[in-house]
């Protein structure tokens, strides 16, 4: 990757305080490893679509349905994204506008769901999104959710207890996903208990669907009658999110998504999505996609190597959580001890407990171009940062990214 534009001189010169602020944060991309499992490092062609004139665009509707005028560029952006993300997941249908993950979730059950429905998805303790039924959440006030969870000894998905509360709740959708689920739904299985019960099937793959692009993880698309997703993630583009379905769906879901639940799309992050889904179709990303996951491997066998509780006992995705307990710390103390020596993460919840553990992954420092030796490098700082020496593995670290910078020497 190419090296990043840093802050303009007429943006130094205009503001000073925000330049130095951009400027600091991307010094604190650079020099810290970067393993927050949502994040990536977005390439410097999606960055450029991102700050383009589109920005200044409203454009309300669809394409060749607008409410305002002058959109016969954007229309060309959406309709970019749209064959791409088409082409890319091998689907009928693509809605881009969403503005996040949780907007995508949102327009799903705005499309299928009345208030009051009862739902079925994975429960928040064991790795549910906040979508997926939290009091605190649109989800969890509009709709009745029932909670499943994961078996107490391999932390895999328990699906005779998934299909036996599908039987007695008889819900009106079923929601596949998790934000902190290490292997791969078995889609065809929920298909089965959604068949059985007549219930929609929705599955939320924000984390796995980079890896669905790159052929490194089964696709939900043949399965599901709505796949929510996110655009950053693995998948390498801007923030955002997206919707894809069967023709059966694509009336209700555009819907759904405007006027529903979101006014004027954001054009220039939509000309992100269609950058990014092009540069997911290339070779080089499938390469990519499925080094991520050779890489979590690895980390995951460093880290239980050096002692800690790897759930489930590894990976097949992105994305790690594990318990550092036997190491005499908890979550939120590990990831603070972490933070000190450069390494970023974040805490999650673990199940069959209300203690709290780590969650990763690999995405953004595969894009940095690291592979399976600096995984094994990182387990062992991970040992030692939380054994307290904090400063001398922040020296490491940046010693570490210092020859995998994020952009390019």
């Amino acid at each position: 990757m190419s090296v990043i534009t840093p802050p303009s001189d007429l943006l130094r010169q205009q503001d000073p305080q925000m330049a130095d602020v951009l400027a600091g944060e991307a010094q604190r991309q650079a020099v810290a490893l970067q393993l927050s499992a949502a994040e990536n490092f977005a390439s410097p062609a999606v960055l450029a679509a991102l700050g383009s004139a589109l920005a200044n665009k409203y454009a309300e509707g669809y394409p060749g349905h607008r409410y305002h005028g002058g959109c016969e560029y954007a229309d060309l952006a959406e309709g970019l994204a749209v064959e791409r993300a088409r082409a890319l997941f091998g689907v009928e249908h693509a809605n881009v506008q969403p503005h996040s993950g949780s907007a995508a979730v949102l327009a799903a059950y705005a499309a299928l769901l009345r208030p009051g429905d009862t739902v079925l998805a994975m429960g928040l303790a064991y790795g549910g999104h906040l979508t997926h039924g939290s009091p605190a959440n649109f989800s969890g006030r509009w709709f009745d959710f029932v909670g499943y969870g994961v078996d107490a000894e391999t932390g895999l998905i328990d699906y005779q207890q998934v299909q036996g509360l599908a039987r007695m709740h008889r819900p009106k959708a079923i929601v596949c996903g998790s934000i902190s689920y290490p292997r791969h739904p078995e889609y065809s299985v929920f298909r089965e208990i959604a068949d059985e019960v007549g219930a929609y099937l929705i599955a939320d793959a924000a984390h796995p669907i980079g890896l669905v692009a790159g052929g490194a993880a089964p696709s939900p698309v043949p399965y599901a009658d709505i796949v929510c997703a996110t655009t950053h993630k693995v998948l390498r583009g801007p923030r955002g999110g997206m919707v894809l379905c069967g023709a059966e769906f694509a009336e209700r879901i555009d819907r759904a998504v405007f006027p529903f639940t979101q006014g004027g799309a954001q054009m220039h992050t939509i000309a992100a999505k269609a950058v990014a889904f092009g540069e997911a179709a290339a070779p080089a990303f499938t390469t990519y996609a499925h080094r991520v996951v050779a890489n979590a491997r690895v980390l995951a066998d460093g880290l239980a190597a050096h002692g800690f509780a790897v759930t489930t006992g590894g990976t097949d995705t992105h994305l790690i959580t594990a318990d550092p307990a036997p190491l005499g710390v908890d979550g939120p103390t590990a990831r603070g001890r972490l933070a000190a020596a450069g390494i970023v993460l974040d805490t999650c919840a673990l199940p069959y407990g209300d203690q709290r553990g780590i969650r990763l992954g690999t995405a953004a420092v595969t894009t940095q171009g690291m592979r399976e030796p600096e995984m094994a490098r990182i387990a062992a700082l991970f040992t030692a940062a939380l054994r307290g020496e904090g400063a001398r593995i922040r020296t490491e670290v940046a010693e570490l990214t210092r020859g995998f910078p994020p952009y390019g020497a």
